[in-house]
């Protein structure tokens, strides 16, 4: 089944943002970028949940979107997280990611202040009108506190510019209505579903355990699409426990972050709000790493 935004079918990457004493690390960036490239991932995505977008300046937004697409040189694709609860402020964000030359964009839903069905379709139109490049529509009930039902996404088919969601509901049966009414891509938004959704007629993933095993993600999706799945459901087997720890020891990114400390690749540092693992979680994530070869 072709779907609108084939380009961006596979393997995307939400990217965290590294910081260094309070500070986002730049360079750092770099390494992520040559790290997911030397992966074959298919897109980057960065400032989104697992970026820890809430936590940046609106300047520290952009320049970190900036500092990806400046990294990737047009090597992979980048999908700027340019979501916010303000239209205005989304609408802001969105066209300076496209100035600085992302490749599309991924807006989550409005959160907090909870739209009806109708504001969350005026805050995608007005997002499409006022920009060329594609978005990807981002449904996350569990942290935007509503969901954008299927008759709403479907509706917003309609716009040319609309190309993509970032299915995170776990709902099923929505991610079949949204498959079944329109030709948009949809991408799974939590790892431990891929698979499931891939079966129902997804085209890829936006990946947090990307961020250390781009390479198993990718031959997950590679066997799928080669039409071999039980090498597809053997290494949806072998990533579940790390999935699944990335999600339910604690909030997205702590997991991920602490993940990359140990594995050497990321201080692990957040911002506040966001804290690290208890030793206790700390042990589990080191025992499922361990488990799966990485320690």
């Amino acid at each position: 089944m072709k779907t609108r935004a084939e380009a961006f079918a596979g393997l995307s990457v939400a990217v965290v943002t590294p910081f260094k004493n309070g500070e986002v690390d730049y360079a750092k960036i770099k390494e992520h970028v040559e790290f997911q490239i030397a992966a074959g991932t298919t897109c980057l995505v960065p400032v989104g949940t697992t970026g820890e977008s809430p936590t940046l300046s609106h300047e520290e937004h952009d320049r970190v979107i900036a500092a990806f697409i400046e990294a990737a040189a047009g090597r992979v694709k980048v999908m700027a997280g340019t979501g916010s609860n303000s239209t205005a402020e989304a609408l802001r964000l969105t066209k300076a990611a496209a100035k600085n030359g992302a490749d599309a964009a991924l807006v989550v839903s409005p959160y907090y202040n909870k739209p009806t069905q109708e504001g969350f379709y005026q805050h995608y139109k007005a997002l499409a009108e006022a920009v060329d490049i594609p978005i990807c529509v981002y449904n996350i009930p569990g942290r935007s506190a509503k969901n954008i039902e299927p008759e709403t996404i479907i509706r917003l088919a309609e716009l040319k510019n609309i190309t993509m969601v970032k299915e995170a509901t776990g709902s099923m049966d929505q991610a079949s209505q949204i498959i079944n009414h329109t030709d948009l891509t949809l991408l799974s938004g939590d790892d431990s579903l891929t698979l499931p959704l891939l079966a129902l007629g997804g085209r890829g993933v936006i990946s947090v355990v990307g961020n250390i095993v781009p390479g198993d993600m990718l031959a997950l999706l590679n066997a799928f699409d080669a039409g071999n799945l039980a090498e597809a459901q053997r290494h949806h087997c072998k990533l579940f426990a790390l999935c699944r720890d990335m999600l339910s020891l604690s909030t997205n990114p702590i997991p991920i972050k602490a993940a990359m400390k140990m594995l050497g690749r990321d201080t692990g540092e957040m911002r506040l709000p966001m804290t690290p693992l208890s030793q206790t979680e700390e042990a589990k994530l080191r025992a499922t790493l361990t488990a799966y070869g990485l320690l």
